[in-house]
């Protein structure tokens, strides 16, 4: 019985110590001088930016809720849309990026949609979890 309560201590100040190490060297960062600031002078007039052509299929009407019609969407997964395209297209459903941290329960209602990127990071499937 003695022995069980001296160990508890130790055993709350071996905790406290464990969360402790492997934070690496704490150092401030180097200083940068402040930019200096010229006045701007006037270019030549910029070319008017010439708005993407962005297909029709890739702008549709903003589908609330989660996904249902699933031939739909797989349509559109398969247009290979960009990020933005996506949140404006199922502004409800949660789209979890490669290297966005996130947990992996298990939703049947179509919620939260893992996606893989090509190299021009545009949407080319996924799936739902």
């Amino acid at each position: 019985m003695r022995r069980s309560l001296l160990l508890l201590p130790l055993c709350s100040v071996l905790a406290l110590f464990a969360g402790c190490g492997n934070k690496g060297p704490l150092y401030m960062p180097k200083t940068t001088p402040a930019a200096t600031v010229h006045p701007a002078t006037p270019a030549a007039p910029a070319a008017k930016p010439v708005a993407a052509a962005v297909p029709a299929a890739l702008t549709p009407a903003p589908v609330h809720g989660f996904v249902t019609d699933m031939t739909a969407f797989d349509a559109f997964i398969a247009a290979h849309p960009t990020p933005e395209q996506f949140k404006a297209a199922y502004p409800d459903v949660l789209l979890v990026l490669p290297g966005t941290i996130a947990t992996r329960e298990m939703r049947s209602n179509n919620s939260r949609y893992f996606a893989e990127l090509d190299a021009n990071g545009r949407i080319t499937g996924g799936k739902f979890m």
